[in-house]
């Protein structure tokens, strides 16, 4: 049964429903690594964010945090995320078999991260490549805003996502905790790929 608009999803308003979702989180030496998995896939992973700012953004994308309603596949997603996390974060994982849904996002979002979710483990492409692999050549400021609200951050790497002259570029979690925490945690991502970016 589909929600009545402008429901409240803990607190927050949902003015648009896409989906049911059970949300979990992992520990990372950032902090928590919040997930949410619909019965479609895994719809959001975040870092450097807070509860309350991962459940708003959940809601702004008309995701609603019910696990009876999400169901088993739901859970069973949230579960296999927080491993396969878990994993990446030690250096020993991929998620290229983990399905995720991104079904509300833009096409255009959609068509950049599934060239960025291709990015294998330890190399980097920049925005400019990625511009090119989704075939329009010099859209990479295009590329930077649709990386930069990449809703499953690590399971689509947008850490290996960097400027044409080898430094880091932006990274979308900036906005939770600040420009420099986000280049941080990018550098430090990229390192756990035997990636060493200085600048």
């Amino acid at each position: 049964m589909m929600p009545a608009l402008a429901r409240m999803c803990n607190s927050y308003s949902v003015n648009r429903f896409y989906a049911y979702a059970v949300s979990s989180e992992t520990a990372s030496p950032w902090g928590p690594v919040r997930i949410a998995a619909t019965a479609h896939g895994v719809a959001a992973v975040e870092l450097l964010s807070t509860a309350d700012g991962f459940t708003a953004g959940l809601a702004r994308r008309g995701i609603v945090v019910d696990p009876p309603r999400a169901g088993a596949v739901a859970r069973g997603s949230a579960q296999a995320a927080a491993i396969v996390v878990e994993r990446i974060l030690a250096g020993e994982d991929d998620a290229q078999a983990l399905p995720i849904d991104i079904d509300d996002r833009p096409a255009w979002d959609r068509l950049v991260l599934g060239v960025v979710r291709a990015i294998p483990r330890g190399s980097t492409a920049s925005y400019g490549e990625v511009a090119r692999r989704a075939g329009r050549a010099g859209a990479a400021r295009a590329v930077g805003g649709a990386v930069g609200r990449n809703p499953v951050g690590l399971l689509v790497p947008c850490h290996r996502v960097i400027a044409a002259d080898g430094s880091l570029g932006g990274y979308g979690a900036a906005a939770w905790g600040g420009v420099e925490a986000a280049l941080d945690l990018k550098r430090d991502l990229l390192a756990l790929e035997g990636v060493r970016i200085s600048r």
